[in-house]
């Protein structure tokens, strides 16, 4: 059966969290879009306005072309001296074939024609770098004639959008990052409210519920599914551990029966093959027993939340009291114990009882899977927040592939067929951790196996 383990990853990049993905991409969208409009925007309004110049530009010249008749310096001269003097809001250049200046409110220019715009007014020394644009034309004896306006309006524009565009971009940028904090609050505090509610569910309670926010959106629709899947996971549950209690029970009382009847048939005489086949039948029958005992115990653990009859416990007294009681059973086996514990005082929060049971299935397991010669060290150390109490030794160990599957009912590795047990020490003592609030994990003690479990640690307290 597959196991998945959810674990807190270690130093996580916040550059690759989902909370980041979100907030840049919809920032990203939020300025680029934002920023592509007001581009867009400005632009037009800039061409819009170079366009009206233009047009009053051109209008001044054909008005300008049209009262003189014919496109000559001559006729020209008379039309452009009554604009100079009407009109200087406007720019006029008239200059002859050699260039020479004719009629004008400005200074001479190259006789370009066609739309030309200049950096400065070209009317005062120095200049006063008021832009102009206008349209040159060269006229029919060689003669050129000039006519623009001041194209200030249509820079202060451009520098005001150049301004607005800058100021935008960092508008945008700040409401893009706060919309996608506000967007990733929404959608990971809910994503995190179904990843909490089956960590709940996955350390035993199984009444947990995602709660819903009567909004009838698509969360809410997840949340109604995975509610109704978790109701019928429990009710599934329920029925199993049901089931294994009542098979547990049911059965232990013919069974009791049937050891009464065979301790009355040992009283009686038998064969040597019978009293052999006799005493075969009454160690299956212990042996059955005791994984019955040993399911029940077990069921009772998982069903519970929390430890029965907590108190405060000292992790040194309970080390020395389960080694001093396995040490003369290692050493009838040729197996030695070492206890290692630091001088400071830890304790941790749980019933004596189950610790010590778990204690005993780790010591157990470790003697009979070790060879004689083994050493089995049993030692504990403290973090500030947590107690590691550590059961190694330098046996034959377990394959790495196999060490979570181990922790499985009734599961016993083929070289362990040989060696007595029922196949429930690991499990109880899995379910005892986590009814804790521990951690359990086999590790390669390089030889031989290391069992390492973390529980709660609490403040010391005084006597």
């Amino acid at each position: 059966m597959r196991k998945y383990i959810v674990t807190p990853s270690e130093g996580p990049s916040p550059f690759r969290s989902s909370s980041f993905r979100i907030v840049a991409l919809f920032a990203s969208c939020f300025v680029i879009s934002g920023v592509t409009m007001m581009i867009l925007s400005g632009y037009h309004s800039l061409n819009l306005l170079s366009h009206q110049i233009k047009q009053t530009v051109a209008n001044e010249r054909d008005e300008a072309l049209s009262g003189a008749g014919i496109k000559d310096v001559s006729h020209l001269e008379p039309v452009m001296s009554q604009l100079v003097r009407n009109e200087p809001a406007f720019y006029y250049l008239l200059q002859n074939a050699q260039e020479h200046v004719v009629v004008a409110n400005m200074f001479h220019l190259r006789p370009i024609p066609g739309w030309r715009t200049l950096s400065w007014t070209h009317r005062s020394l120095p200049p006063d770098h008021r832009p102009v644009i206008g349209y040159g034309l060269s006229l029919q004896d060689g003669g050129y004639l000039f006519v623009g306006i001041d194209a200030e309006p249509a820079q202060t524009l451009r520098r005001d959008l150049w301004f607005m565009w800058g100021w935008s971009t960092i508008g945008f940028i700040f409401i893009g990052v706060a919309g996608g904090f506000i967007l990733s609050w929404l959608v990971l505090g809910k994503i995190e409210a179904i990843s909490q509610t089956a960590r709940d569910i996955m350390s035993g309670d199984m009444s947990r519920r995602l709660p819903l926010n009567a909004t009838d959106d698509e969360f809410d629709h997840l949340a109604v599914s995975l509610n109704a899947m978790l109701e019928r996971n429990e009710a599934l549950v329920t029925s199993i551990r049901q089931v294994t209690d009542d098979i547990a029970h049911d059965m232990r009382r013919p069974l009791a029966h049937l050891g009464q009847h065979l301790e009355d048939l040992s009283e009686v005489s038998l064969p040597p093959a019978g009293t052999e086949a006799l005493s075969q039948a009454r160690d299956s029958l212990d042996e059955a027993l005791e994984i019955f005992s040993s399911l029940l115990k077990l069921a009772q653990i998982e069903a519970d939340d929390r430890a029965p009859d907590s108190q405060t416990l000292d992790v040194q007294d309970l080390l020395v009291t389960i080694s001093d009681l396995y040490r003369p059973i290692l050493e009838d086996r040729n197996q030695g114990l070492d206890l290692s514990m630091p001088s400071l005082t830890m304790h941790l929060d749980g019933n004596r009882v189950l610790l010590t049971q778990m204690l005993a299935n780790l010591l157990e397991n470790a003697t009979n899977h070790c060879p004689a010669g083994s050493r089995i060290t049993l030692s504990a150390s403290a973090l500030p927040t947590t107690v590691t109490v550590v059961v190694s030794d330098n046996g034959p160990g377990i394959p790495a592939h196999e060490r979570e599957r181990v922790f499985d009912k009734m599961v016993r590795l083929d070289r362990s067929r040989s060696v007595p047990g029922t196949g429930l020490g690991l499990s109880m003592v899995r379910a005892i951790v986590r009814l804790h609030g521990g951690q359990i994990r086999l590790l390669d003690n390089e030889p031989g196996l290391r069992c390492e479990i973390d529980f709660p640690r609490i403040s010391d307290v005084t006597s």
